[in-house]
Order: structure tokens, then sequence, then C-alpha cells
């Protein structure tokens, strides 16, 4: 595996870890009378909102990044490489500073409950939406770039990104559908748990991509 793998790897991680996606995924199946109903519809507007933004990069972007020497980056790669770094790195230092703000998780909680109380298209608009992965979209689109693909390969690397992204809300219904009382008793569980956890996991991870887009990107300025 190349370091380009390995930043795409990590950067999966880091979006399947993000707090706010992972709050909403568990929120939308717990809060809801028919959590298998509307996590499904959730999952499945997440995921082809996430899917549509790779195919339509594989034919904008394709392989705009890609260097000639696999081991130096393109200056203009190396610069965004050594910006998101930065900006990484300075989110998660802000982010364990501030303190937990329970009127966000509140709003959070009311925004939720109106989503599983919805028709199906209000909750596939809701899961394009609110289970987006931000920032980890752009890095992962310069990655899959980098590697010098071709369409389908474009594609095929983003379906890899996108699945692994939004892996815990698609194990979720899977156990949902297989053993429902369990699950929630889960589910809710692991609610309370990820609020006590979750920023530091998903720091450890962005600390990790952070220093390995400063690496890179450093590197190749210098070179």
């Amino acid at each position: 595996m190349g370091w380009i793998d390995a930043e795409l790897v990590l950067v999966s991680l880091a979006a399947m870890l993000s707090p706010t996606t992972l709050t909403f995924s568990i929120l939308t199946l717990v809060l809801s009378e028919r959590p298998l109903r509307t996590g499904l519809w959730f999952y499945i507007g997440a995921l082809f909102a996430t899917l549509a933004i790779g195919v339509i990069a594989a034919f904008v972007l394709g392989d705009a990044a890609a260097s000639s020497d696999p081991s130096t980056p393109k200056t203009w790669v190396a610069i965004v490489d050594v910006i998101a770094g930065g900006l990484l790195l300075a989110w998660v230092v802000r982010a364990l500073r501030r303190p937990r703000d329970p009127r966000r998780q509140a709003a959070m909680m009311e925004q939720i409950q109106k989503v599983t109380a919805s028709r199906a298209i209000a909750i596939l608009g809701a899961g394009a939406t609110l289970a987006n992965h931000g920032g980890f979209i752009p890095i992962a689109l310069k990655n899959i770039s980098e590697l010098d693909p071709s369409r389908a390969e474009y594609v095929a690397a983003w379906l890899f990104f996108s699945l692994v992204s939004l892996l815990p809300l698609l194990t979720a219904l899977l156990l949902l559908a297989l053993a429902r009382d369990w699950t929630g008793r889960v589910l809710e569980r692991a609610r309370t748990w990820l609020d006590a956890h979750t920023r530091t996991i998903a720091a450890v991870i962005l600390i990790a991509l952070a220093a390995a887009l400063l690496r890179n990107g450093i590197a190749g300025l210098l070179s």
C-alpha cells in the first residue's frame, strides 16, 4: 500500500467516525418508531448523495491531481495538503477545547424527531444533507485523483470511500433486521458511549490524517 492509499484509508475512517454523522445516524434509529424503515431511507439518501459526488468528480476531476512521479505530488496538490493538514489540526484543537453544548444536542434531537415522522422523500433528503462528510469529501476526491485512475477506477475507489464512511449505519441496519430488540438496546448504550468518547477517537484519526497530509505536502514543496 502506497502513501496515497494509506491517506485514502485514513480519510475514509475519519469520515466514518465523524461525530456529527455518527450522532445523526444513531439518533435516526433510536428516536424512530420504525427504525429499520427510517434508517434504510436515511442510509439510501446519504449513500446516493455521496456516490453522485464521486461520479461527477470522475468526469470533472479525473486524474488531474496525478503526478508523473507518485512519490512527489504536484505543487498545487502539495499546497492543498499543507492547508488541509493545518486546518484539520486547528479544528481538532478547537473541538477538544470547546465544552459540549447541551443546546446543540437538543437541537439535533428535535431535528431528527421531525425527520423520523416525515415521509420517505424527506428522510432521503435528510440522509443526503445530515449524513454528508463535509470537508472529508474534497480530501478523498484529491486522494483518488492522485492515483491516476481511469473513470471506472475512480468510481470504484469512491464506492470504497462511500461504503466505509457509512459503515456504522449499514451495520446497525443489518443488526436491526436480524435482532431488533437487542440492537435497540445496544444502540441506546452506543449513544451514551459515543457522547463520551467519539470526539477523542475521531481526534486521533484526524491527527494521523493531518500528519500524513502535512508530511506529503511539505515533502512535495521541498522536492
